[in-house]
């Protein structure tokens, strides 16, 4: 199919034939006391409504450039051309949405992921435990190093013998595209568009390839977690982080926005269309015809100039909606005044 994109670092649901056990395939779940002590314990201040407040940044309303046609880009994902886009303002959050708050909604409201109801999520194998490559029910045909573990979801990222206690400013992972937009409307809020995610990661700066400027590690000072050695065999971390870095590490970009290279990938609203820039209106662009697939931004701490190199803000990727890893998550957008709530 012409829009399936490969990458090192995104597997879909589809990717493989996966048995999971009879006994977690589509149930309701109330938090018990077990899964309670593996939860964080939540900060009602940091998990406040989304309404405009101090983890909200307003980016006000301009014309950029968006897309590439850098000779490091992918054409094939539909990052060109470069052209100009409008869009009002709106609110987004300063960072992706944490263990934290992902615990506040699942405690106020029962909710259930779809990793849970399936009963399994995609987990890299560099970071499963013994235990849960015992319980890995598969790998996808072209990338071996994902590992589809039963018991696997967001409160237990590595498979059933792993917590978040100690991870509450870690961004949430394992959510599908639904869990993400089940989140943000519970906050009032919605995904960015691609456009306005690539407009709030650029930071006010033009057609530069990072969030930050050209070069990936200016006086090689480490300003993003992704993967850092011979990909996917050996990670030395020189960053910082094998795995998921709090979401305020390294340094904000022009519009104080952290993390957005690297670290997780984040949802978006669009449906995924490698034709994107050419079918999609120069003001307040939103692909809107169901395709297979979801957008995705920013990269994460697996993505390595060898094998992925789509940490840059012109990057694009996808996945299936139903689709969860450990490497992927989200933040939330807010309209701002006169805005447009998509």
């Amino acid at each position: 199919m012409a829009e399936q994109l490969k990458s090192c670092c995104c597997a879909s649901r589809g990717d493989a034939s996966i048995v999971a056990p009879e006994s977690t395939v589509s149930y309701e779940r109330s938090v018990s006391a077990d899964q309670q002590q593996r939860l964080p314990e939540v900060d009602s201040e940091l998990a406040s409504s989304s309404q405009a407040d101090e983890n909200m940044v307003l980016i006000p309303a301009g014309e950029f450039l968006m897309g590439t046609d850098d000779a490091e880009g992918f054409a094939q994902d539909g990052e060109g051309p470069i052209r100009n886009v409008r869009l009002d303002a709106f609110y987004i959050s300063r960072y992706a949405v944490t263990n934290e708050q992902f615990a506040q909604f699942v405690t106020a409201t029962g909710y259930v992921t779809e990793a849970e109801k399936f009963g399994w999520s995609y987990v890299f194998h560099l970071l499963a435990t013994d235990a849960a490559r015992e319980a890995a029910a598969g790998s996808p045909q072209g990338t071996p190093w994902w590992l589809a573990v039963n018991g696997a979801y967001w409160a237990q990222p590595e498979g059933a013998d792993s917590n978040i206690l100690d991870r509450a400013d870690h961004p949430v992972v394992h959510v599908s595209w639904n869990d993400a937009t089940a989140y943000c409307s519970w906050r009032g809020g919605r995904l960015p568009t691609e456009a306005e995610w690539e407009y709030a990661a650029r930071g006010g700066l033009v057609q530069r390839r990072y969030p930050w400027g050209d070069l990936l590690k200016p006086d090689i000072e480490h300003l993003c977690n992704i993967w850092q050695g011979k990909f996917p065999v050996k990670n030395n971390a020189s960053d910082g982080y094998h795995g998921t870095a709090p979401v305020h590490a390294y340094k904000p970009n022009g519009y104080g926005l952290y993390n957005m290279s690297g670290n997780v990938w984040e949802w978006c609203s669009d449906w995924f269309t490698p034709t994107y820039h050419r079918v999609t209106s120069a003001v307040s662009p939103h692909y809107t015809k169901p395709t297979h697939a979801r957008s995705m931004r920013g990269g994460s701490y697996l993505c390595h100039k060898s094998y992925c190199n789509r940490y840059r803000v012109a990057a694009r990727n996808s996945n299936t909606p139903d689709s969860s890893t450990g490497n992927c998550g989200f933040r939330i957008v807010v309209a701002g005044e006169g805005g447009n709530q998509q």
